[in-house]
């Protein structure tokens, strides 16, 4: 390189009658792999190699927002995956609608209500989620109604499987309080054949919107850790999860294996003896348009 040429950190510059950020792709790729090797001898990691990267080429208009976590500006701040309701949400948007029904706002889901009694038997659980509004830069998001509903311990879906078609337990809407949490009593899911197992839920802006499933700001699924499922299993009334948890894995499963469920992975503590308690943030961002409900994500078999 002759000393009057244009160069930039030693290199020259491919167009030297032009700024250094208009030098082209395979420019910027050398300038970013000298700066990472700087970098990581300096002791920072990739991560924030590729802060300093986009920092660095944020010269041009911002993103535009789309539904899907991969591509959306909310995913980096932790946004819930949009997931599918599966073949029976009990929403209105695949036949029965508990949704519309008096008595659907309450917190121990175990019993039937309005013309139905029966009870769901299992191993006791408390669900716990707190939702956060991205939209609000990660504020409790107060005032949401929260939809949830998952399958007995023998796996099937009331309102919908052979012999509880005209139940509506472990089905409820809470409305999150001051902290943004909502908390149900229930008891611990089955793991059907083909799904890892799970626990459905739908985001509502208020209680008033709950009627339509098409207000819903957000779908997703809590995946359940497995040592926690495999000590249920060995319960009476869960047999045919124990098989059934061991041909699917979260890596494998149709809906958490994009990413092994990396945000929906609850926290699980307590025992057998006294139930569990199943506890997962839940982020939300309004500014994003949900993309859920397509296809039905395994379906447990009709008993």
């Amino acid at each position: 390189m002759r000393h009057d040429e244009p160069a930039y950190q030693g290199r020259p510059l491919p167009r030297p009658h032009e700024e250094v950020v208009d030098q082209g792709l395979g420019f910027d790729l050398g300038t970013l792999f000298d700066r990472r090797r700087a970098l990581r001898f300096l002791g920072i990691g990739a991560a924030g190699v590729a802060l300093t990267a986009c920092g660095a080429g944020s010269t041009g208009s911002s993103p535009t927002t789309t539904s899907s976590a991969a591509s959306s500006p909310a995913s980096a701040a932790g946004e819930i995956p949009d997931e599918t309701a599966g073949p029976y949400p009990g929403d209105g948007s695949n036949g029965p609608d508990v949704l519309t029904q008096s008595g659907i706002v309450r917190g121990d889901i175990r019993t039937s209500f309005g013309e139905s009694s029966g009870t769901a038997e299992g191993v006791p659980m408390t669900l716990e989620l707190t939702i956060a509004d991205l939209a609000n830069g990660g504020a409790t998001f107060t005032g949401v109604a929260v939809y949830v509903w998952h399958c007995t311990r023998e796996g099937g879906y009331s309102m919908y499987s052979d012999g509880i078609e005209n139940e509506n337990f472990l089905r409820g809407v809470q409305i999150a309080d001051g902290a943004g949490r909502v908390t149900f009593t229930s008891i611990f899911p089955a793991c059907y054949d083909g799904r890892w197992p799970h626990i459905h839920f739908e985001v509502y802006p208020d209680q008033a919107s709950i009627t339509d499933s098409s207000n819903a700001i957000a779908t997703s699924q809590v995946a359940l850790p497995q040592d926690a499922c495999e000590a249920v299993y060995q319960q009476p009334g869960y047999e045919d999860s124990v098989a059934n948890l061991q041909k699917v894995s979260l890596s494998s499963d149709n809906v958490f294996g994009d990413d092994g469920g990396a945000s929906q992975l609850a926290t699980v503590t307590g025992d057998v003896g006294s139930g569990y308690t199943v506890s997962l943030a839940v982020r939300v961002d309004t500014r994003t348009t949900p993309s859920a409900g397509g296809g039905p994500g395994g379906a447990p078999p009709s008993r």
